[in-house]
């Protein structure tokens, strides 16, 4: 994904509501250092010098989501104990509706406590209830699922097998899903994957998947026998599996699947990396941007959360910055307009002066150089409306343009004198400059003010329009001909 369409989602994510239904727990870390062996036993005495808790299982799912920007809610069975309270007062907190989330006086809430000492972990403690939840349990989850499912854009399933997720309760949870249109993705657990039938997708790792499919993963051809199996099995829309350092695969049903390659630079800690794929491949089919793209981002953040030591998450900031790094300056320049209006509303509550010009800018020349530079020196940072493909060939026809839209998009943002790209479909800008509402609106020597698209929005709100005259000769139609003349 290009970052302007990562920035997009983003943006959107907090119109997004995903509902997490699994396996509660808390992650205590106990941080120390060890210098001795104990008298009492021959083990390494830890002395603690910071404790940390975080949600662990499903939670650190919704932590995921809850750092993205999502609105989630969860539903779960937790015991009626100190743990418990403890759980609902952290998802408090973070705005997480905890309304599916039903306590049973027999069951004990899960904690983990890990002992950490020269980050290495020594020893983990768990305290926790196993067996799967009564049948009254199982009914109160099936009948939120019935009254509340349908305000939520997405199911994410975290199994961590430890009795909440119940075949009854899985079989409502995807027909719910299926029956209001709304994506279920899994993160599943053991070697029985019959009751994940019929999610969207599944998200396993490799030693998962070959478990379930019962087919040793050694190569490629092994790889794809096993997914072909639990596809056809499973009746899945797609399948996911994740290969550690060697990235994901995506496989479908009736396509080639797509390979993508781990962006991870270091490796700290695996800890809770399947828990982001989850958060990121939900968020993007939610957002309805294609599980492949989704895949792709879900790997991006997988990369960067196995970097940092424990249980952890992702930020936005981190994956753009991440994505960014193939064309960083450009990158940062390239805006989608959702995104866009919020930056210039903020600059000019900031008292910036801000240009707006647009055009084609199809064979970047020395002409276009010297008008944008004319252009920003109007105010204090310059806009500039980029004609997509699609509107250049309904302007000029079929052979143009030379140079395609996402191109002429790096290229213009490399310059100095332009501070963002926006590239428009419309024949006009008229929506962008709707939107933005510069102070200055830009146009060439060759326009009248009267036939200037815009101007009387502009100066609706007191803006001005500025004619700069071209470069004589200087021209795309002109280079074209050039290069014809002395090669034809």
């Amino acid at each position: 994904m290009e970052r302007k369409d990562i920035e997009s989602l983003f943006a959107r994510a907090p119109e997004i509501r995903a509902l997490v239904i699994g396996d509660l727990m808390l992650d205590e870390y106990l941080w120390g250092k060890t210098e001795r062996i104990s008298p009492e036993a021959p083990v390494q005495v830890v002395d603690v010098v910071r404790e940390d808790l975080r949600l662990g299982g499903a939670g650190n799912v919704v932590n995921n989501l809850v750092a993205l920007g999502c609105r989630v809610g969860v539903c779960s069975v937790i015991g009626a104990d100190d743990n418990g309270t403890l759980l609902r007062h952290v998802f408090s907190g973070k705005g997480v509706d905890t309304d599916g989330v039903f306590e049973d006086p027999q069951r004990r809430t899960s904690k983990k406590t890990r002992v950490i000492a020269a980050h290495q972990q020594i020893v983990r403690i768990d305290r926790e209830s196993k067996e799967e939840i009564g049948s009254d349990r199982e009914e109160a989850i099936i009948r939120f699922l019935e009254r509340e499912g349908g305000q939520y854009q997405v199911f994410v399933v975290s199994d961590y097998l430890k009795g909440v997720l119940t075949p009854r309760v899985l079989t409502t949870v995807i027909e719910t899903g299926h029956r209001l249109g709304i994506p279920v993705v899994v993160d599943p657990k053991g070697n029985d994957y019959l009751k994940y039938r019929g999610a969207t997708v599944i998200t396993p790792n490799r030693k998962e998947a070959e478990q379930a499919a019962g087919i040793p993963i050694r190569d490629g051809e092994s790889l794809n026998r096993a997914a072909a199996k639990l596809l056809a099995e499973l009746d899945l829309s797609a399948l996911l599996i994740t290969r550690s350092e060697e990235g994901m695969s995506l496989f479908f049903p009736a396509a080639e699947p797509l390979h993508i390659p781990t962006v991870a630079r270091e490796v700290f800690d695996v800890t809770g990396a399947g828990d982001t794929v989850l958060a990121l491949l939900s968020l993007g089919l939610a957002a309805g941007i294609g599980i492949a793209e989704a895949a792709r981002l879900a790997n991006t953040a997988a990369g960067i959360v196995v970097g940092k030591l424990g249980t952890s998450t992702v930020s936005p900031a981190e994956i753009l910055e991440e994505a960014g790094r193939s064309h960083r300056d450009s990158d940062t320049k390239i805006k989608n307009l959702d995104v866009l209006s919020g930056i210039i509303a903020a600059e000019k509550a900031r008292g910036k002066r801000v240009v707006f010009t647009n055009g084609c800018f199809d064979l970047l020349h020395v002409g276009h150089v010297k008008y944008l530079q004319q252009a920003r020196a109007f105010g204090d940072l310059l806009v500039l409306g980029l004609n997509s493909d699609a509107s250049i060939r309904r302007l000029k026809g079929e052979k143009r343009p030379l140079i395609g839209e996402e191109e002429r998009a790096h290229v213009l943002a490399a310059l100095d004198c332009i501070d963002y790209v926006v590239i428009f479909d419309e024949d006009t800008p008229l929506r962008l400059i709707e939107t933005l509402r510069p102070q200055v609106l830009v146009k060439g020597g060759d326009y009248t003010l009267e036939g200037v698209v815009g101007r009387g929005v502009v100066e609706s709100y007191g803006g001005r329009v500025e004619l700069v005259p071209f470069v004589d000769g200087k021209s795309t139609s002109n280079v074209i001909d050039e290069i014809l003349k002395r090669y034809a």
